[in-house]
């Protein structure tokens, strides 16, 4: 039976006064909305407070959840390794051997660097600083923006701008700083761009989110396409931030302007990340001091 047209409450009281009372809510809910959305539209960080409150209240629950996602994870890589350990055990001998030989390779080359930086009086540049040790315990890795947060904030030394690195790679710099927490804006990202060069021999270029997942790679130098599937990609350290030698991605396609590559440290393999302090190829240069502009150390002619 279709419903009546006539749709009023009819004479009582309390069913016309709640009707009122949901109409007047319901308004003043899309007022409130539509000033939250003025607001973050002029400042983007307007609702960072709160979001850092929101971070450190769900920070506790979700270190559980990153602990028993990767105890789950480990349980089922021991259950898979039993079928395929005789292939695998062959493989990983192959790769040590070969490791071996690149060990020997690279322990000839650091030398010979050493060598060159004395004849040439070099200073050697800063280390890489790590600032906190964290959890990662939630992540967006799947969606069209992709941020993380980590287990570490503002009361464990964490400041916007750090690096944020793990064993695999770079993951992304932070955003956001909460007591016990951070928000980091992951390298895949569209909005994050970072400069790289090519590890085998230098080629620059920078990196950009795409909403797959995956990094947008452009040369800075246009002509013919020098890059190839497999080519491994670090950070330059060119403009700071950065720490220079972090692995990111290596090419699994090419595109007319670059590459289309993997990231190595992505959210899903990385359930403990370091926060690097920033780089600041400035403050890592030796220079002599500048020359004293003080006129009282001038003699008197």
């Amino acid at each position: 039976m279709p419903p009546p047209v006539n749709r009023r409450t009819g004479f009582s009281r309390r069913a016309q006064f709640s009707t009122f009372i949901g109409y007047v809510v319901g308004v003043i809910g899309v007022f409130i909305g539509a000033v939250l959305l003025v607001i973050y539209a002029v400042d983007k960080t307007a609702f960072s407070g709160a979001r850092g409150l929101a971070a450190d209240a769900t920070a506790p629950a979700a270190r559980l959840t990153a602990g028993g996602r990767t105890a789950g994870t480990n349980i089922f890589a021991v259950i898979a390794g039993y079928f395929v350990t005789g292939a695998e055990n062959a493989r990983l001998q192959r790769e040590v051997a070969l490791a071996r030989v690149r060990l020997v390779q690279a322990a000839a080359l650091a030398d010979e660097n050493r060598q060159l930086k004395a004849e040439l009086h070099l200073a050697n540049s800063g280390s890489q600083h790590p600032v906190a040790n964290a959890w990662l315990i939630a992540s967006t890795d799947s969606s069209t923006r992709r941020f993380a947060t980590i287990s570490a904030g503002y009361s464990d030394g964490v400041r916007t701008g750090m690096p944020v690195v793990s064993p695999l790679g770079l993951v992304g710099r932070v955003l956001e700083t909460g007591h016990k927490s951070a928000r980091v804006l992951l390298v895949t990202d569209s909005e994050s761009v970072v400069p790289v060069k090519r590890a085998s021999d230098g080629l620059p270029g920078f990196a950009t989110g795409r909403p797959d997942g995956l990094l947008q790679l452009r040369l800075i130098s246009l002509g013919i396409n020098p890059l190839k599937p497999g080519d491994a990609f670090v950070t330059s350290g060119s403009g700071g931030l950065y720490w220079p030698g972090t692995p990111i991605a290596v090419v699994s396609s090419l595109t007319h302007d670059g590459a289309v590559a993997r990231v190595l440290g992505t959210p899903l393999a990385s359930a403990f990340v370091t926060v690097q302090s920033i780089w600041n190829p400035i403050a890592d240069t030796t220079l002599p001091p500048p020359p004293s502009t003080d006129l009282r150390s001038k003699p008197r002619s």
